[in-house]
């Protein structure tokens, strides 16, 4: 039986403050491709992707900023 492989990478997303602002960025970031999961900690705002192959941190910034926040630097 063959394993899955599946990358982890962690970013920091500021300006959240809510649940309904985690789900933006869940939905977001959702939509990349390959992505198949995403964890939010609303206290840190730290974002956690798993996908199948590495995200490209351009995409992940685009999403984050389409759902009206940004990467921290």
């Amino acid at each position: 039986m063959a394993e899955s492989t599946f990358t982890e990478s962690t970013f920091t997303v500021t300006g959240m403050t809510c649940g309904h602002c985690a789900a933006s960025v869940t939905g977001e970031v959702t939509r990349i491709a390959g992505v198949t999961d995403v964890a939010v900690d609303l206290p840190t705002g730290a974002v956690r992707i798993t996908s199948a192959a590495p995200v490209a941190e351009a995409d992940v910034r685009a999403a984050v900023e389409e759902a009206g926040y940004a990467l921290a630097r």
